[in-house]
């Protein structure tokens, strides 16, 4: 009998492939394995995996298939023949493979708590995880195993899941529906964590799983309604920050401004010479004159002493002008009298000078002209006659 030998087995199927079976069958025990890196290649015996190589460059003997060994009596000493299959799987992370569920996800909305239909797409990447479990729970006698081939086997279980786990995510996160584009990635994290565990058990992994897009049922009514709810819900509390950041930046400008007025008013003071407490009693002495009621003022409490700040001409002035407004408003002291005949001051309640002896008169008028007199003289200052005497 003629055997067909093949003294070199490697890969010759392309990177969308997930699994390909080396289409010879009969090896001998001088055959050369040759496995790629991100590959593994499995040799099966009577429908039953043997053994598992890694990348690297292999002979095919008896000392590199024991299972062979034990499964088959091979002879010692010289080249013998042995019938099995090898098939190579291919490690490398299948990306871009797109998904979509295939019917609406009924829920309950859970900020709203109504009932909701939304549709949900997106992209995933899938890597061959245990190849053994792979070969026997998916690929059974088929001589490859594509990546369109694969993804046909997970559509039906896929869409049962992804629909079921899309309803209970929304749920536990409580995932308001008009802000779910806003947690798409943390959306799509917590659906990969659920879907994980049903590919690994064919020998899969779930590399990668992104939601990109929820269809919204969008022009129904009861969307609409709760949309447009949400919506002025949020505008009206967004106003309200926008009027709380507006007053705060109009008190910043009011006390900015009065810091500035401040600093002005300042440094005139230091230009003209004269501090707050002087720039006050100029300010007070002002109004006192304006006051009609200025016969009240010391009776306020308010005194000369406000005046003691304002220094020399201008202090003088004001302080002057104050003393004028104070005595405008106080009764006049009783005036003096003087002796008619030698103009002597006279003390008061006096009934004769006590300087001249004379008599007190009992009116310190002109005896002439009537004019009172307010300071000691011999003669009248209005008509010239001599004090005391009369005409």
């Amino acid at each position: 009998m003629c055997l067909a030998i093949a003294e070199v087995i490697k890969y010759e199927g392309d990177n969308s492939t997930f699994v390909w079976k080396h289409p010879k069958e009969d090896f001998n025990t001088n055959s050369q394995l040759i496995v790629h890196e991100t590959q593994e290649a499995v040799f099966f015996l009577n429908g039953q995996p043997l053994d598992l190589f890694g990348s690297g460059r292999y002979t095919l003997e008896t000392q590199n298939l024991p299972l062979l060994r034990r499964a088959i009596n091979l002879p010692t000493g010289g080249q013998s023949a042995f019938h099995c299959e090898v098939y190579f799987v291919n490690k490398t992370e299948q990306m871009a493979i797109r998904w979509g569920t295939d019917s609406k996800v009924q829920y309950i909305e859970p900020t709203y708590g109504f009932p909701l239909s939304i549709g949900a797409s997106g992209e995933m990447s899938l890597r061959a995880a245990d190849s053994i479990r792979l070969l026997t729970k998916l690929v059974g006698t088929e001589r490859d195993l594509s990546r369109d081939a694969l993804v046909a086997y997970f559509r039906a279980f896929l869409m049962t899941k992804v629909k079921t786990y899309i309803a209970q995510t929304i749920k536990e996160q409580k995932t308001n529906i008009f802000e779910i584009d806003e947690q798409l990635l943390a959306f799509s994290e917590a659906l990969q964590d659920k879907l994980a565990p049903d590919f690994s058990d064919y020998g899969v992994s779930l590399e990668r799983f992104f939601v990109t897009t929820i269809v919204k049922p969008d022009g129904e009514a009861q969307y609409e309604k709760f949309k447009e709810l949400h919506f002025r819900r949020y505008a009206d509390i967004a106003e309200a920050k926008i009027r709380q950041q507006v007053g705060v930046i109009d008190q910043e400008t009011e006390k900015q401004k009065t810091v500035i007025e401040a600093q002005g008013i300042a440094q005139k003071r230091s230009i003209e010479g004269y501090t707050y407490q002087q720039e006050r009693s100029f300010d007070v002495a002002e109004k006192v004159a304006q006051n009609e009621g200025a016969g009240n003022f010391s009776s306020a409490g308010i005194g000369l002493g406000m005046m003691a700040g304002v220094g020399g001409a201008v202090g003088g002035v004001v302080g002057g002008a104050v003393d004028e407004a104070l005595s405008a408003g106080r009764p006049s002291a009783p005036a003096a009298l003087f002796c008619d005949n030698c103009g002597t001051q006279l003390s008061p309640g006096a009934s004769f000078c006590d300087n001249c002896g004379a008599a007190v008169a009992s009116s310190p008028r002109c005896a002439k002209c009537g004019f009172v007199f307010e300071r000691p003289g011999n003669f009248c200052p209005k008509c010239g006659a001599k004090r005391g005497i009369t005409p």
